[in-house]
């Protein structure tokens, strides 16, 4: 069974190891490594960060967190305070058990009930099963922002990529 829970920092190995996972595919993030523990808690708000864990394996102290997805503000002006940017990432060893789509769910609802309207997120388009995955979780695809930054390691670095920049919109908080 699995658990949505607030993340920790005792989560933190085993989210940057996930995190690790996903940079090291070279089409999840213009990051070349996790941040430090203490970077993430700066920049991720605390409300809007969770780890999916394997109940079981936890209940043995196991390694338990199968994925995790958390979010920031896009900008402080208040304009946009109801907008914010998110990361999900599902580990290796639990892609297709549905671990991704039940973190976004979770983070849009509780996103939403917090009175956030947008959640939003750029995707490299080679990245085919976010792309779905999102389009699964209620995303829809706003365009694609062409060579807007550039990667720094791998066989890509020094190549400009493009991003599909994707949003959920709430039907409660922000409308009219």
């Amino acid at each position: 069974m699995v658990q949505i829970v607030p993340m920790r920092p005792e989560h933190w190995p085993q989210v940057a190891a996930i995190y690790s996972e996903g940079i090291a595919t070279g089409h999840a993030t213009f990051e070349a490594e996790p941040p430090s523990w203490e970077q993430f808690d700066a920049d991720k708000a605390r409300v809007h960060r969770w780890v999916a864990v394997d109940e079981a394996r936890h209940a043995n102290g196991e390694n338990a967190v199968l994925g995790w997805a958390a979010a920031s503000p896009v900008s402080d002006r208040c304009a946009y305070a109801g907008v914010v940017e998110h990361s999900v990432y599902v580990a290796s060893t639990a892609g297709g058990r549905g671990i991704g789509l039940t973190l976004l769910n979770h983070l849009t609802s509780v996103a939403e009930s917090a009175g956030i309207w947008t959640v939003q997120s750029g995707i490299f388009p080679e990245n085919e099963a976010s792309l779905r995955l999102h389009e699964r979780a209620g995303f829809r695809t706003v365009g694609v922002r062409r060579g807007v930054g550039r990667m720094t390691y791998g066989p890509a670095a020094g190549r400009w990529r493009d991003v599909v920049f994707v949003e959920w919109r709430s039907a409660i908080a922000g409308t009219a």
